[in-house]
């Protein structure tokens, strides 16, 4: 198959995944012209056209459909020839898709990924983060990476980082003028900075303490849905945050932000890598799993 082929075929799953060819080309890596030029110059060839356009949507028509259902396999199968044959370097080469949240993503960012990086230059790694847990197979990743806790029970997973916990922070400049609680219920007499799930759900702040567990339904005059938001506005004083303790970390060290009742938020599982357990696993993958344990190990001496 040529090279230019090979490029509209990938082109065609990319912008049927995306259904947007400017999502799509970031994908491949290439411009949106190019990539609308490669899936014309595609349609023209067959004489069919693969997907209905309009200013705000793309998707596949019936004949697209149809063409995509027996592309995908075709092209699994070159991808698996590929990386077989990739086997045999002495290092390992490609590119590793990742999907996860964007606060999971910078917490590994530095120790896993760049350091993976470092170590094996001639692999890339395509990030692509979600705030909603996503079907990593369907969505054409490699692995995710998750809190324990949201990993399917039909993947392999390997922990990426040590035990973590949340924790309810403020600003120096806010107890000044509140008085710290001590228990969660002290909570519903502060101003805290609510949590909205993407399905719309407001989050119960969770604790735990010699087995008692208990949820508040915290009040207050503002609602994020975006964890690093919450974060700037307890750095502001506007009110108490739920975070981690990793993000916080920075900010507790340097006294920015006061720690509260520590004693009810135990640690829990951390996050996990995790990809299919009945799928042939690419060098990139396993080299990258590697260092996973080995960062892990690593911290917990």
């Amino acid at each position: 198959m040529q090279k230019s082929g090979l490029l509209e075929l990938n082109a065609v799953v990319a912008v049927a995944s995306q259904r947007s060819f400017r999502r799509a080309a970031v994908e491949l890596g290439m411009s949106p012209s190019a990539l609308s030029h490669a899936i014309a110059a595609l349609e023209k060839r067959l004489g069919v056209r693969l997907f209905h356009r309009t200013t705000r949507s793309v998707s596949l028509s019936e004949a697209g459909e149809q063409f995509l259902n027996r592309v995908q396999p075709a092209l699994r199968d070159i991808s698996a020839a590929m990386e077989a044959v990739s086997e045999f370097r002495d290092t390992p080469a490609g590119t590793l898709r990742l999907n996860t949240s964007e606060g999971a993503a910078q917490m590994v960012l530095t120790p896993v990924v760049l350091e993976f990086l470092r170590r094996y230059p001639d692999m890339r790694v395509d990030i692509v983060t979600d705030r909603s847990l996503v079907d990593i197979v369907a969505g054409g990743f490699d692995a995710g990476i998750r809190l324990a806790e949201s990993v399917p029970q039909d993947m392999i997973a390997v922990a990426i980082t040590p035990p973590l916990s949340f924790a309810v922070v403020g600003s120096p400049e806010y107890f000044a003028t509140c008085k710290k609680p001590k228990a969660p219920a002290d909570l519903l007499a502060h101003n805290c900075i609510r949590v909205r799930f993407p399905s719309g759900a407001i989050y119960k702040w969770e604790f735990e303490k010699r087995g008692e567990a208990v949820s508040v339904d915290v009040r207050g005059s503002l609602t994020l849905d975006s964890h690093y938001l919450m974060l700037e506005a307890a750095l502001q004083g506007a009110g108490l945050a739920w975070t981690n303790d990793f993000a916080a970390s920075e900010h507790l060290a340097c006294g920015r932000l006061v720690r509260v009742l520590a004693d009810w938020t135990p640690s829990y599982p951390g996050l996990r890598l995790y990809y299919p357990a009945n799928r042939h696993i690419p060098a990139g993958l396993r080299a990258f799993v590697a260092l996973a344990r080995e960062v892990v190990a690593r911290s917990s001496i």
